[in-house]
């Protein structure tokens, strides 16, 4: 049996193979470093709209990133937040509604949301006209987007909240089938990622030849942490979450042998930006899931090492020499400039062309 046989055949059963991370890399045909665009460029454009992914397109990106969603209706979204309270006005629209779950809005009544002035508020530095009104995206756009960038990303999809929405992982495989995107000649034009363990196992039940990416976090439910004193009135939360510790290592380690006996090819820890007092770079920085021995005891195991959110050049150039092998981004024209990619050097003038 050659080692491509024996992967394939490992994947559907479910169990870990110790492969080195260059032999994983060598059978998903996964690029890196992979630039992964987290939410599209979503630094220069509002996050998870159609300029965000474009840009993300034209700036190198080896891979869209979205959040899965699903509207009342059934249709598959790209969304964020768990409400549409930060990035739409759906206060204005639908006042009484404000409150509820993307899931109790039909596509048709999402589609009359702007989902692009928020951004123009929040950064007046990067505002641009154009992102006035701009709409919530669906699956298929972003699936398109991709198929049309002469660069080929792949897609990057999280199933976010799953227990809201049951049976989204086969309504996923039912579309990425449709789209051809399941097909041998794809192989690493798709990565599925999750939090969730009991969405991680359905995954790589309906999808058992696909990468996927168990993320990290810590304290409620997912790793242990050291006990630690409690948020101080003054202390930022990114701040905050930087003094996190994981537990011990063999809680950590407990997360990565899930990983890899549930099918996974990775997983996705979160890192601390240097640089997080800004208004965007705070929401950004979390606890450091990717600390050398992390990063070790991961590549021991045969898992490749995705982290997220990594925007500052001084940050990327860290992560990669602990051998981080691919950085979830709001920024992939740094990310690409940083890794010696050849990018266009106007974000302005690449938007307008866009026609943004």
């Amino acid at each position: 049996m050659n080692i491509s046989t024996y992967f394939k055949q490992a994947l559907v059963c479910g169990i870990g193979v110790l492969m080195s991370t260059h032999e994983v890399l060598a059978q998903t045909h996964i690029a890196n470093p992979a630039i992964i665009a987290h939410r599209g460029d979503s630094f220069h454009a509002p996050e998870s709209t159609i300029p965000a992914y474009l840009l993300a397109c034209k700036m190198g990106a080896d891979y869209l990133e979205l959040d899965l969603q699903r509207t009342k209706d059934g249709q598959l979204i790209a969304l964020h937040d768990n409400n549409l309270k930060r990035t739409t006005n759906v206060e204005d629209v639908y006042p009484q509604r404000a409150a509820e779950p993307v899931s109790a809005f039909t596509l048709e009544e999402l589609q009359a949301l702007d989902a692009g002035s928020w951004y123009n508020q929040s950064y007046p530095e990067r505002a641009r006209p154009s992102y006035k009104g701009l709409k919530i995206v669906t699956l298929d756009q972003v699936s398109e987007i991709a198929k049309a960038c002469p660069s080929q990303p792949g897609l990057y999809i999280e199933t976010k909240v799953p227990k809201l929405f049951p049976g989204i992982e086969r309504d996923l495989k039912q579309y990425l089938q449709s789209e051809g995107w399941l097909e041998a000649d794809k192989a690493g034009q798709v990565i599925l990622q999750t939090f969730e363990k009991p969405s991680l196992v359905e995954l790589q039940k309906v999808m058992p030849t696909i990468p996927k990416i168990l993320l990290l976090w810590t304290g409620d439910g997912y790793i242990d942490e050291k006990p630690m004193a409690a948020k101080a009135d003054d202390e930022s939360y990114a701040d905050y979450y930087a003094r996190k510790q994981v537990a011990s290592p063999q809680a950590f380690e407990e997360w990565l042998d899930f990983a890899k006996q549930n099918g996974a090819a990775g997983v996705g820890p979160s890192t601390v930006q240097t640089e997080r007092s800004g208004p965007f770079s705070s929401q950004f920085s979390y606890m450091d899931l990717a600390l050398p021995w992390m990063v070790k005891m991961s590549h021991d195991k045969g898992l490749l090492v995705h982290a997220y959110t990594v925007d500052q050049v001084s940050d990327l150039k860290t992560y990669r020499q602990r051998g981080v092998d691919g950085f979830f981004t709001n920024d992939p024209q740094t990310a690409a400039k940083t890794f010696g990619r050849d990018v266009p050097d106007e974000v302005d003038q690449t938007l307008s062309t866009l026609s943004y």
